[in-house]
């Protein structure tokens, strides 16, 4: 039996990747500071023999050697989600991301049996991308600190994997939603309108249009590039074929919720962005992982209306 560690297993994505690897029969070790995780997120596996959880800082590089013992696949999704925290404390991206992977494959390096490392990347590290949908060898040119260390992550996952013998993969992720989600636009617009359901302030003019994934096609693709992988490094964008605005989701999320609010569109940019930093248009070309044998089953509107039922639920919003 395989054994694989995810770094921030008790986060948004990688507590559903946990419960996939599982169901799979994996042996699955998780490390998490609790920063931005929840232990609720897998409290279920605790009774599972072939779980363990370890509550570790990653910066910590006697926790690195601690939890890569015995692994044979690095699932790395620990980070810092927030893009935002870009623009006003921008050392913690470099202490979350990329001092922790440069930790993790440090201790890596030290071991001969680490044979994959599949890194949770993100579609920021393209910045404005000037060709949609964005391919994966457009050139990478990030626009906050945030995508700045995905990519910087990226590069030392590449130069190890070809200095040190394993295979590894950058996923690149769209705007990955769904049930447990406790950050960005969904959860934010939830959150506001449980507090004001009168009257919803969105950031910027409402004309952002990016692509949204549902959290299952997310780990299937994970899953399926992990298990596929042949190089020595490879890039991958995981996406959706569609986009859509800042102003659906507003709606979408109203509906959901039963209410029919007072938009206000506020702050941002002058050009219309929520914040500085923030990639106004994004749309990634899936073709390379389609080759592989996989596709969305959900289109991004119904990704939105799926998670916002499920975090109405959760958050006890009821219509």
């Amino acid at each position: 039996m395989a054994k694989v560690l995810v770094t921030g297993g008790a986060g948004f994505i990688g507590s559903h990747l946990v419960d996939a690897l599982l169901k799979l029969g994996y042996e699955v070790r998780v490390v998490d500071n609790l920063s931005s995780g929840f232990i609720e997120n897998i409290k279920q596996h605790f009774v599972n023999p072939c779980f363990k959880f370890i509550r570790g800082d990653l910066k910590d590089k006697n926790v690195c050697k601690k939890v890569i013992e015995d692994v044979d696949v690095v699932f790395h999704l620990a980070a810092n989600p927030e893009v935002r925290v870009s623009v006003t404390e921008p050392r913690v991206h470099f202490n979350e991301n990329i001092l922790v992977t440069f930790n993790l494959l440090e201790a890596c390096r030290r071991k001969s049996d680490v044979e994959k490392f599949i890194f949770a990347s993100s579609s920021t590290v393209y910045g404005d991308a000037k060709v949609f949908p964005t391919p994966e060898e457009h050139v990478l040119k990030p626009i906050s600190v945030y995508g700045a260390s995905k990519a910087a992550c990226e590069a030392l996952i590449c130069s190890y994997a070809h200095l040190y013998g394993f295979k590894a993969a950058a996923i690149r992720y769209a705007n990955i939603v769904g049930p447990r989600l406790r950050h960005g636009v969904i959860y934010d617009f939830i959150m506001k309108l449980k507090m004001n359901p009168n009257v919803l302030e969105v950031l910027g003019d409402g004309t952002q249009r990016k692509s949204y994934l549902y959290i299952s096609d997310a780990i299937e693709a994970t899953l399926l590039i992990t298990g596929k992988l042949k190089n020595m490094f490879e890039a991958y964008n995981v996406g959706n074929e569609d986009w859509v605005t800042v102003s659906e989701i507003a709606q979408i999320v109203s509906s959901v919720l039963g209410l029919k609010p007072k938009i206000i569109f506020t702050g941002g940019t002058p050009d219309g962005r929520g914040w500085p930093g923030d990639v106004k248009f994004m749309l990634l070309s899936i073709e390379k992982i389609k080759r592989l044998g996989w596709k969305p089953k959900y289109s991004s509107r119904e990704a939105i209306k799926l998670t916002a039922e499920a975090l109405a639920h959760e958050l006890s919003i009821r219509n």
